[in-house]
């Protein structure tokens, strides 16, 4: 079989040369101003990361400098106060926190590095602290009948342990905005609102979970001697619920002293299971009055033990609350005159400042001190705080 050979004239080779050109010059068009449009934008971006990255490492290295100046201040009045030395001024950084007021940081034009959205946490609610307790602690808290019924216990036990009408009642607004209930959480203050729990701060004083913990594993002793007593009291009646609650809070004691007595370490086992189930003590009316007015009395024995000779205002008391008692004790025994200069960044570490805007707006000890009194001027007119001032003043009569 022969071979035909198809011959194409070298003009036809000539024409198809040229149509690749002209076809290969013709995509060029298509492509370059994209790409140029995405050099031009990655390289406007990559100054802008560069600005932004530089302006950040000044304000963190400004940052980092200041909060070691506080810690230092801090160290340096602690000394003083253990020496009987006088706290001055000077003791105190005197200019508020460095800001950031740089650049934001820039948006990747391939939205390449983003960082994800946070992840919110989880935090337990009512329904967590009755299934975590009943489950581990084999405990169901008695809950009151009537908002009016966890009042008069609690009214009567904070006038039993010494704290006055005024600290009980205004830390009660102040904390849970007046008309609070014995179980309220914080993020449902207004159930017409509804909301989402941003902490686990539980009821008229907002204790934490970590708060509960702690006091558990300190005054446990305390709150079984005196259920204990309500028992032999109660006579030939049947005690046996009474009973059933002091085995279960026995437990609950055992657990909360399994770790060393240390706030972190409070906060670490609070967020257990069997931590968080600890928490449902707030709800029962027999012991939670007693965990709210301890943690109030707190504040009053720690500056009673440093041989401070006057009442504590609520406002002073919601200080030693809001930053710790040993700030909370350098503030309250800081002179007037001092307080409209010492900023009250002098009292936070970093990380709990940022997330203060409280203690952000009222930048000085006095603004911080007139806000709060404020907020518990208004909140004490609402109906909630009129009753815990009717419960005390019910509990005060029948003692007389």
């Amino acid at each position: 079989m022969q071979c035909h050979r198809i011959h194409v004239p070298l003009i036809a080779f000539a024409v198809y040369a040229n149509w690749v050109v002209v076809a290969e010059a013709a995509r060029e068009p298509a492509i370059a101003p994209a790409l140029l449009l995405y050099v031009d934008a990655n390289s406007d971006y990559q100054e802008k990361l560069r600005e932004y990255l530089q302006a950040r490492e000044r304000y963190e290295n400004e940052a980092k400098a200041y909060w070691a100046l506080v810690a230092d201040k801090r160290r340096s009045r602690n000394a003083k106060r253990r020496n009987g030395e006088p706290i001055a001024l000077e003791d105190y950084v005197l200019i508020q926190p460095p800001v950031y007021s740089g650049p934001p940081k820039p948006i990747d034009p391939l939205g390449a590095q983003q960082e994800p959205p946070p992840v919110e946490k989880y935090v337990p609610v009512k329904a967590d602290f009755l299934n975590n307790a009943a489950q581990y602690f084999q405990f169901v808290p008695q809950q009151p009948e009537t908002e009016i019924q966890y009042k008069r216990a609690y009214a009567k036990i904070a006038f039993e342990v010494g704290l006055t009408k005024e600290q009980v009642v205004r830390i009660y607004a102040f904390e849970a905005g007046g008309d609070g209930t014995y179980d309220v959480q914080a993020g449902f203050e207004n159930p017409k609102l509804g909301g989402r729990a941003i902490s686990t701060a539980l009821g008229y004083n907002q204790l934490l979970n970590a708060n509960s913990i702690g006091l558990m594993a300190e005054q446990g002793d305390q709150f079984i001697s005196r259920l204990k007593k309500r028992s032999l009291d109660a006579g030939s009646r049947s005690t046996a619920p009474l009973e059933k609650k002091i085995g279960a809070l026995e437990g609950m004691i055992e657990f909360c002293r399994s770790v060393p007595d240390d706030w972190s370490e409070h906060e670490n086992l609070a967020k257990t299971p069997k931590g968080i189930g600890v928490h449902a003590v707030l709800l029962d009316i027999d012991i939670g009055p007693l965990l709210q007015a301890q943690k109030v009395l707190q504040s009053v024995l720690f500056a009673a033990q440093k041989r401070l000779q006057k009442v504590l205002t609520a406002a002073e008391l919601e200080m030693m609350n809001l930053t710790g008692d040993g700030n909370g004790f350098d503030i309250v025994t800081m002179p007037e005159d001092m307080r409209d200069k010492v900023p009250t960044a002098n009292f936070f570490q970093p990380v709990g400042y940022e997330r203060n805007p409280v203690a952000i707006r009222h930048n000085t000890v006095a603004k911080l001190l007139a806000a709060t009194d404020a907020i518990m001027d208004r909140e004490s007119a609402s109906q909630g705080a009129k009753g815990l001032e009717a419960a005390f003043l019910a509990a005060e009569k029948a003692r007389r």
